[in-house]
């Protein structure tokens, strides 16, 4: 009538995962709370500089401009002189590049317009099939007086 010993202290072989539970959740936790501190950004004050100009190409380039206002023209528009709408500034742009795929994709953003009235004007040279879009600067860096390699 005894029991043997053996069949009552069986082993189990489980693996107890509360621990992991709780650790992945602090993991959780932390992740949550420095998220939105790395997504935002440090203030910078961007240098102006100078870049070499594009070579001589047969065809002039299609060159985007934004000015203050966000409006949007096209130098190869009909009217370039007046704002175009961004639909048909697509279209333009995906028959341009139809014509000539090799064609040169420029925007020219004035410099009070918001970063992304430029960036909405990329983002529709991309949609109209432009492989590659260059940015317009205007030439001539300000000298910088340098004392040992460090500006003054």
């Amino acid at each position: 009538m005894r029991k043997s010993r053996s069949a009552s202290t069986r082993l189990v072989a489980e693996i107890n995962v509360v621990p992991y539970i709780d650790v992945m959740l602090v993991l959780l936790i932390i992740f949550m709370i420095t998220a939105p501190l790395l997504q935002q950004g440090v203030a910078v004050d961007l240098p102006k500089a100078s870049a070499q100009s594009l070579p001589h190409q047969e065809k002039p380039p299609v060159i985007v401009s934004v000015d203050q206002s966000g409006a949007f023209y096209l130098n190869v528009a009909d009217n370039p002189a007046a704002p175009i709408d961004p639909r048909a500034l697509r279209l333009q742009v995906a028959a341009e590049l139809t014509r000539d795929p090799k064609r040169v994709i420029l925007v020219k953003g004035d410099q009070s317009v918001s970063y992304g009235q430029v960036v909405g004007a990329m983002v529709m040279l991309q949609q109209a099939g432009a492989p590659h879009v260059g940015l317009l600067t205007e030439g001539g860096a300000p000298e910088v007086n340098t004392l040992k390699g460090r500006p003054a």
